[in-house]
């Protein structure tokens, strides 16, 4: 089990995949749609999904000349969704410590 999450957290390792991942939360869309949602090139693109496909992250289908791409599982954006509540929750920490630092800073001297 331990393997399988560190698969996941690899194929999620790059920011590149990681907004793949989020834009498709919304739903299906083509390497077209994703390439300038994303602002990367088709072949970057598709080595991307390629990597989200063989973790199983996303799944495939082509219609005429064009591929499509959806989660495979809708509860990995919950996920991604969790970890940005993680960060945030976080980052407010940091920021109360910070001014806290500021105000003791600019306290006189007793």
């Amino acid at each position: 089990m331990r393997r399988f999450k560190a698969g996941i957290f690899q194929a999620l390792a790059h920011p590149t995949r990681v907004a793949i991942v989020e834009l498709l939360r919304q739903g299906e869309l083509s390497v077209g749609q994703l390439c300038e949602r994303v602002g990367v090139e088709q072949a970057n693109a598709s080595q991307h999904l390629a990597v989200l496909r063989y973790k199983h992250i996303v799944q495939a289908r082509k219609e005429g000349n064009q591929m499509f791409y959806r989660l495979r599982d809708p509860l990995l954006g919950k996920v991604l969704e969790a970890l940005r509540e993680f960060f945030l929750a976080h980052l407010s920490e940091a920021m109360e410590v910070l001014r806290q630092e500021q105000q003791a800073e600019t306290r006189p001297d007793r």
